[in-house]
């Protein structure tokens, strides 16, 4: 008889996870064709992403990201903030944790249902015409648009991402718009290849690009709306040094389950 493969199934404003406790190292990292059916909406379980909380003797856990397409991948903040979430269900942590992801040591707290997720400095800043490019654990492409909610973000997204000079690495779009509380931001993203309810990395450039734009000085909250709720992202910033940041948010338990390890 196969092993059933035990998940849990978390969301963080929209952008939605399969989570496996792999602490005894038995799910296959290689199979990709295996991941990429766990998060096939219609023959699976159906995710933007899986997520392995794994062992490591320097931080309380690791986080292994994989891509909704099967493949490991950069940074999800989004992610992050839910493994945090999934770690402390498991009674690995409490409030605060350290943990180690692809782009290093991340800190977190975490109360109720709210995550405040550490996040990598940024220093390394690119224009691309009137759009900024940044890396905020995972690349962005962030531009300024107008009448976003009406916008076809799976379109305009995926031609740039396609582009002659973002095609061979992939690259997350962005776009973003003033709001009267703050920013309403949309992103396709590269590996899910589609539209999200939220990009917690994309979120995070979004707020930078903002600052960036406006020159603002110091430190900064910036609140972000995106389709799958509210995010908040903070910083210290001189010039284009951003340091200090963090990404504060929900991180929902939904459901959990077993299903077969089959080979796709």
């Amino acid at each position: 008889m196969d092993r059933k493969i035990k998940f849990s199934k978390y969301q963080g404003a929209g952008n939605d996870f399969v989570l496996i406790d792999n602490r005894s190292g038995f799910f296959d990292r290689e199979n990709e064709d295996l991941v990429k059916a766990i998060c096939d909406r219609r023959f699976g379980i159906g995710a933007d992403g899986l997520m392995l909380l794994q062992n490591n003797e320097n931080f309380d856990f690791e986080m292994i990201y994989y891509n909704a397409n099967g493949g490991e991948a950069s940074m999800c903040g989004n992610g992050g903030r839910c493994i945090v979430a999934f770690a402390r269900d498991l009674g690995i942590i409490q409030e605060k944790t350290v943990f180690l992801a692809v782009d290093g040591e991340h800190q977190a707290i975490i109360q109720d249902n709210q995550v405040d997720l550490g996040m990598i400095d940024v220093s390394a800043i690119q224009r691309d015409g009137d759009a900024y490019v940044l890396n905020t654990g995972s690349p962005h492409y962030v531009t300024w648009i107008s009448d976003l909610q009406h916008k076809n973000v799976y379109e305009i997204g995926s031609a740039i991402r396609n582009n002659e000079t973002y095609k061979k690495e992939g690259i997350n779009v962005n776009f973003i718009e003033q709001e009267e509380q703050g920013y309403f931001v949309r992103t396709f993203e590269r590996g899910v290849e589609d539209e999200t309810l939220a990009c917690g990395t994309g979120a995070t450039a979004a707020a930078m690009t903002v600052a960036l734009h406006q020159g603002l000085e110091g430190y900064q909250e910036i609140p972000i709306r995106v389709l799958g709720g509210q995010l908040y992202i903070s910083f210290h910033k001189i010039g284009d040094q951003f340091t200090e940041v963090r990404l504060k948010g929900p991180a929902q338990f939904v459901f959990k389950g077993a299903m077969p390890s089959f080979s796709p």
